[in-house]
């Protein structure tokens, strides 16, 4: 009897264990990059959720750009990943990304076509319908200038429609005036040089839509970066002290007034802001000219779903939250960002969370940017081989940079490194 009992008990511990296994909350993790001080705004967003949402467990799992770019791709050649990724090489992976439609009321799809859907072809693959994710911001592609260091060495910035030229000539007097490290510097990266490549009369689409050749438009800004940076114009740590496609932004420069001119984007504001606070005044001047206009170029960071999860319904109930207007709103006006939202974007009224007399005219000046782009740079987004010229440009201008290769070897290596992405992509 004793014995009987004893295993009654255990059957019983066994059970209510059972029963606390049943109502553990199922686990969600989302990698996560930041520019700026978007991890911590989301973090408590994710907190807020979880409390509405006791059966879903959500970790942020905050890693490093380059772990986007270089190692989650290998974990999703492989079919694994995280559930949720905020990624930015969004056509190219298209395969990767959950399509959230199943999982979607009618009207929850309604939604998100009415507000998302002008934007859904630039991480989808072509023909398809899927809802994968959203932009968690819009970007526009632009410069910076550090206005006190100008207005220290007495020389007046360019104004809108100034040159290329123009603009690094007036900042290099800058630098010789107050002993900067250089005179400018541009992101290192193949996507941060496609709109002024497409200033000076690039064309990287074919009529099939295929990749075409490395043309005299992009050679003609390549050449006038190398030899900028060959000159010591150009901060050569951005480009050179990299290899291959590694991505390094000129930011931290700026904010320690190492240069009087920054090429980066509009996602740089709330960084610009919170670092440097009142040490000095920065603008935001939008793209220098070349002979076929003024571009940047339009991108964002997209959540996307997992193709690989293992629990797509909370998956769906998570990125549904995140992209309710009340949410998308908040995110946006706490992280200084341009939302994506039609809904938000068409009502106005966005009440950016600084003190910072610097920010309201650089958001500004970056949706003035965002109507000044290129066709070229309006279909890159969009672009399947879009990753493919990027990758190439940024290596072998670094080499170029480098003094490894020569400008005309540069060419025919980034035409072959094209060739080559296209070729294994088709095997």
């Amino acid at each position: 009897m004793k014995l009987l009992h004893t295993s009654l008990a255990a059957l019983a511990l066994a059970g209510f264990a059972g029963a606390a296994l049943a109502q553990d909350p199922t686990e969600i993790r989302i990698q996560w990059y930041s520019d700026g001080i978007e991890g911590e705004v989301m973090q408590d967003l994710l907190d807020r959720f979880e409390e509405e949402n006791p059966d879903i467990d959500v970790v942020l799992d905050n890693v490093a750009y380059q772990v986007i770019q270089e190692q989650l791709p290998i974990q999703l050649a492989s079919g694994r990943g995280p559930d949720i990724a905020r990624v930015t090489n969004l056509k190219e992976q298209a395969q990767h990304w959950l399509d959230l439609r199943p999982y979607l009321s009618d009207e929850q799809v309604a939604y998100w076509e009415e507000n998302f859907g002008n934007r859904f072809d630039w991480m989808r693959e072509d023909g398809s319908d899927a809802i994968p994710g959203f932009l968690t911001q819009l970007t526009m592609v632009g410069g910076f200038a550090n206005a006190t260091l100008f207005e220290q060495a007495g020389v007046e910035m360019p104004g809108d429609g100034a040159t290329w030229d123009e603009w690094v000539e007036a900042a290099a007097q800058v630098m010789e005036s107050q002993g900067t490290a250089a005179a400018f510097a541009i992101d290192r990266s193949g996507h941060r040089i496609s709109g002024p490549n497409a200033s000076f009369g690039a064309n990287y689409i074919a009529e099939d839509g295929s990749p075409a050749p490395i043309d005299d438009g992009t050679m003609e800004f390549v050449t006038k970066l190398v030899n900028w940076t060959n000159e010591g114009l150009q901060l050569p740590d951005v480009w050179v002290s990299a290899a291959g496609t590694t991505y390094r932004s000129g930011a931290d420069d700026f904010i320690n007034a190492q240069i009087p001119l920054l090429y980066s984007g509009s996602w740089q504001v709330a960084n610009l802001s919170t670092t440097i606070g009142d040490a000095f005044d920065w603008v935001a001047i939008g793209s220098p000219c070349g002979p076929a206009g003024c571009s940047g170029l339009a991108g964002g960071a997209a959540l996307v779903a997992i193709e690989y999860t293992e629990h797509p319904e909370e998956v769906a109930r998570v990125m549904d939250w995140l992209a309710s207007e009340k949410i998308v709103r908040e995110f946006s006006e706490r992280t200084l960002f341009l939302p994506a939202h039609a809904g938000i974007v068409e009502e106005g009224g966005l009440e950016f969370q600084s003190d910072d007399p610097n920010v309201p005219p650089a958001l500004d000046r970056f949706v003035q940017a965002s109507g000044e782009t290129l066709p070229l740079a309006d279909q890159l987004p969009a672009w399947r081989w879009a990753n493919a010229y990027y990758g190439a440009l940024v290596t072998r201008i670094s080499q170029a940079m480098a003094g490894e290769i020569t400008l005309d070897q540069a060419r025919e290596l980034m035409d072959q490194d094209i060739a080559d992405v296209v070729a294994n992509a088709n095997q």
